[in-house]
């Protein structure tokens, strides 16, 4: 005699979370609440919940990628046992150590965005052309219009992948410069730790 068939009843919020789950593996960037509750067509307390799920299965070290709240919205990253294979093979600029007048040039950018490369040459005391086309090229920092007046410069700002690199959902976590000191050493010294602290 056959054994009966088992009916098999997925439950509601596992099929959300899997949908969840392939919408963010197939995005680009990090998908808001919003974004997801759209395309779920679901309420955003269900969305949650699910999103709850999903950052319980997929937590660093559980899994390869780790699901976290990132420049706005939901994205997937590689974990940090992953993270230095995942460089070799795509060799990512982003990936490479940023040198210090980059480092300076995007904290300027950071927190004084959108600022033209005159304003962050006057705050840093030297030239920032080379320092800025290289954030560019990396897409750290992107033109955001330009200055006031005719010829106005062009003005920069820091990018969502900035925000994804730094770990941060907005710019309102950069740390306070209040809270840094007035010393401009100690300020840089904070924000490279800042730095290292998310590349680990």
């Amino acid at each position: 005699m056959e054994p009966p068939l088992r009916l098999v009843v997925a439950n509601p919020l596992d099929r959300l979370a899997r949908t969840l789950e392939a919408l963010l593996v197939v995005a680009t960037a990090p998908l808001s609440l919003e974004e997801l509750c759209e395309a779920t067509e679901e309420e955003k307390d269900r969305v949650e919940t699910a999103l709850g799920l999903l950052a319980e299965r997929y937590g660093e070290g559980r899994s390869g990628i780790v699901l976290e709240q990132v420049a706005g919205g939901w994205a997937y990253r590689a974990s940090r046992d992953a993270a230095e294979a995942c460089a070799r093979l795509f060799e990512r600029p982003v990936q490479r150590g940023v040198s210090q007048a980059a480092m300076e040039t995007l904290a300027i950018v950071a927190y004084l965005g959108p600022c033209t490369r005159p304003e962050i040459a006057r705050i840093r005391g030297v030239a920032a052309d080379s320092a800025v086309a290289g954030l560019v090229e990396r897409g750290l920092i992107a033109e955001a219009g330009r200055g006031d007046g005719a010829g106005g410069a062009v003005r920069y700002r820091v990018t969502p992948l900035f925000e994804r690199v730094f770990g941060l959902e907005s710019l309102s976590q950069l740390p306070r410069l209040d809270d840094l000191g007035d010393d401009v050493d100690a300020i840089r010294e904070r924000l490279h730790a800042v730095a290292s602290q998310r590349s680990a």
